[in-house]
């Protein structure tokens, strides 16, 4: 089966990721309607009706029109939200969730679309208590870990095991100084833990004794496994001194990916693992939005093609 229709592309004005993917799009002379939900009501509009086929209608940006029935895919990345300053908060509160469940509803319910991935199994993905059921029930090695909002708990934990890190269980925009920072992944110890700890939930885990990480990509049916090199806790934190090498999969952990993604209904993930000292894979977790275009220059993957075979569906 042939798809002519359009690609949606939902993301944020500044995405390097997503203006790769439908570079190659249009060099492929496949279609592209690229819209964030910010862009609502101010430049982007919609019509839908529910139909005994349904859902009907279109979607309309400054510069594109896309039928809403022949829709072949769909890349959503990374939308910048819902906003309505002009309004008062109250207001603003209640135009955002009509929009939300309104055109938010209907771009989730396209009859012809794949979704990569679909937002409900993106929101469902990203809550990282899940992701560590569904990795162990999907068999992979998951270090041991503590969600908690209890500081004696979190001190036994901690006393346990000795080496523990502290990881943010999301990671929203936060700022110092008007300056977008983040909260490092970092050991801590028992002496640490106070009373504050009471005030939220927080995740502590057992480090893995590894050598190495590996970045694992999975694009429907192609896997990327990158290997990454440093002497850092959390490579994240600098990407000058990452070496970066192609390797294998181990047995046993292909079938591990695949359960994992169909848990939660995903085609798209970037998985993260911890490799030991023996060479075991330790999953640590996998991003439903994750980035990878960075991999290619540094591996001569071919991550954007697949990434566009992908959207253009040229068989099924």
């Amino acid at each position: 089966m042939t798809h002519v229709g359009p690609v949606l592309v939902v993301t944020n004005l500044d995405d390097p990721t997503a203006d790769l993917v439908i570079d190659e799009l249009h060099g492929r002379g496949v279609p592209v309607v690229r819209f964030d939900s910010g862009d609502f009501p101010t430049t982007l509009s919609f019509a839908a009706r529910i139909t005994p086929q349904g859902i009907q209608g279109s979607l309309t940006t400054p510069t594109r029109s896309a039928d809403l029935t022949k829709i072949r895919s769909m890349y959503y990345r990374r939308p910048s939200g819902f906003a309505f300053p002009h309004l008062d908060e109250q207001t603003a509160r209640f135009a955002i969730t009509q929009a939300r469940y309104g055109l938010g509803g209907v771009v989730a319910s396209l009859p012809t679309c794949l979704y990569v991935n679909h937002p409900h199994r993106i929101g469902d993905a990203e809550f990282k208590p899940s992701g560590l059921v569904a990795a162990v029930a999907s068999g992979f090695r998951v270090p041991s870990t503590l969600i908690t909002s209890d500081p004696i708990e979190a001190r036994e934990f901690i006393s346990r095991y000795q080496s523990v890190i502290y990881k943010p269980l999301s990671t929203p925009l936060y700022r110092l100084d008007g300056v977008s920072a983040t909260v490092k992944v970092e050991k801590v110890t028992a002496d640490e833990i106070d009373d504050s700890i009471s005030g939220t939930a927080h995740l502590f885990q057992h480090v893995v004794d590894k050598v190495a990480d590996v970045r694992l990509t999975v694009m429907g049916e192609e896997i990327f496994a990158v290997r990454i090199d440093s002497d850092l806790l959390d490579w994240r934190t600098d990407y000058s001194k990452l070496r970066y090498s192609v390797v294998e999969l181990p047995d046993g952990i292909e079938e591990s990916i695949r359960a994992y993604l169909s848990h939660f209904g995903l085609v798209f993930g970037a998985f993260d693992f911890a490799v030991d000292t023996v060479g075991q894979w330790w999953f640590l977790e996998c991003n439903p939005s994750g980035q990878w275009a960075w991999l290619e220059p540094e591996t001569g993957l071919p991550m954007t093609s697949a990434m566009a075979d992908l959207l253009e569906r040229n068989a099924t």
